[in-house]
């Protein structure tokens, strides 16, 4: 008994004993907007009784909160420390992030500690912005856009027709993405006119929705109509003009070999001018 008595006493001298230890009581700290965040850190030291205290912001690099016993300019109006506990008053978006308490005890035989602590501020949904493209023509594809871009966590999204929720189904003309805010038709109809609206919402505060917008749905015009067939039927007639060019080409009926080897009409040549011939009478034989 006396041994291990005395092996206690051995480890509880020992360097190993002689360190600042630093922890937080609440490391994940979830907050809403414009609330106060308390940041804690609780440390302890075995002989310094006048450790420095420093908190630093872990981003893309390291910045100070808390140094050489004062805030720096950003948290100088709205931040206190109470031992080495911090209290970020009314915080915003941007405040979100990790923080580190770091706890220096010169006199210890180790002499630095620290403990990190995150924190995540909620941002209720703020009024989405809605994109309802209007007027349509029938059998067109449609697709509505919705997004709240300020919303923490990030929002979810629903579609309204009339002050009715839309429920995209495999029976329904459209489907719906919660998570991106769309509203998708394949081929829009004249059933499908009416007031269009969105709404997001989180679980950091109420549902917000943008103004209901009209979706009218129109015919083509007959003018439009017209210009599409005549439009069509010269595409078709230069599609022929195309062919009947290469047709002829290939049989050798166009270009340079047109004479060569295309069949011509017989023409007989024109007759050969007749020479003016005087009466030919055979000469007189006399009789010796």
């Amino acid at each position: 008994m006396t041994m291990l008595t005395a092996l206690l006493i051995l480890l509880l001298l020992s360097p190993a004993c002689l360190s600042v230890t630093v922890s937080s009581g609440k490391p994940n700290v979830e907050i809403h907007e414009h609330t106060d965040a308390v940041l804690s850190c609780e440390f302890r030291t075995e002989k310094d009784q006048n450790p420095r205290i420093e908190w630093k912001k872990i981003e893309k690099r390291v910045t100070f909160v808390y140094f050489n016993n004062r805030f720096t300019s950003s948290y100088a109006e709205r931040a206190k420390i109470d031992g080495a506990t911090l209290t970020i008053h009314s915080v915003s978006q941007k405040d979100s992030g990790d923080y580190r308490c770091e706890v220096t005890a010169s006199e210890d035989h180790v002499t630095l500690g620290e403990a990190t602590v995150t924190l995540n501020v909620l941002v209720p949904p703020h009024i989405p912005s809605c994109d309802v493209p209007s007027p349509v023509f029938v059998g067109s594809s449609l697709e509505l856009h919705c997004k709240d871009k300020l919303s923490v966590p990030p929002a979810t999204y629903r579609w309204y027709k009339d002050n009715k929720g839309l429920t995209s189904t495999g029976d329904t003309p459209y489907s719906i993405d919660p998570s991106k805010g769309t509203l998708k038709f394949r081929s829009i109809s004249k059933l499908d006119a009416g007031m269009y609206r969105c709404e997001s919402s989180n679980n950091a505060g109420a549902p917000k929705s943008c103004v209901a917008q009209q979706l009218k749905i129109i015919d083509y015009p007959l003018n439009l109509t017209i210009l599409i067939a005549g439009a069509a039927g010269l595409l078709l007639f230069v599609i022929l003009c195309c062919i009947c060019a290469c047709v002829c080409r290939r049989r050798g009926c166009c270009g340079k070999n047109k004479k060569s080897k295309c069949p011509s009409p017989y023409s007989p040549p024109p007759p050969h001018p007749t020479r003016n011939l005087k009466t030919y009478k055979p000469a007189q034989s006399f009789m010796i």
